[in-house]
């Protein structure tokens, strides 16, 4: 083992800032997923609460809100799920950084394949994040159903 000094050190650590910068941004993007899904939570709870008391046609809208509702609770966790997994990628990818200076060993394939796998997860994060927001036009469009009619 190859003890560094904290000049040969400075190349990985700015090389490391990169994903420590996707991190912050997850987190911020993570905020937000979760946000939803409390938000779509809470608007199920609402809706279920004096379920018993309403009338057939009323029930009806209401129970194909809350399908929606369980649709877009299921697209937000996959999206949280796939955020936190390109966090962890990232955390792994610098571990890695770090890891392949202070051995001087060269693991550009795994260190290529942790990359891509996070970028994958991003990606497939926020196309579950695009299909929860389209579907929250859906939710709205079956609550204003009720508003016209009146």
């Amino acid at each position: 083992m190859t003890v560094k000094t904290i000049s040969e050190l400075i190349p990985v650590l700015q090389t490391a800032i990169g994903p420590v910068i996707l991190i912050s941004g997850l987190g911020l993007l993570l905020l937000t997923m979760t946000n939803r899904l409390a938000r779509t939570i809470d608007r199920s709870r609402e809706l279920l609460e004096g379920y018993d008391d309403l009338s057939s046609t009323h029930r009806g809208r209401v129970d194909r809100e809350i399908v929606v509702l369980w649709k877009r609770a299921r697209y937000v966790r996959a999206a949280i799920l796939l955020a936190s997994s390109t966090c962890l990628g990232a955390a792994l990818l610098i571990i890695l950084l770090f890891l392949a200076s202070l051995f001087q060993i060269e693991v550009p394939l795994i260190v290529t394949g942790v990359f891509i796998m996070s970028m994958l997860c991003l990606i497939s994060s926020l196309v579950f994040f695009l299909l929860d927001v389209n579907l929250t036009l859906s939710a709205l469009r079956i609550g204003l159903e009720g508003h016209r009619k009146h």
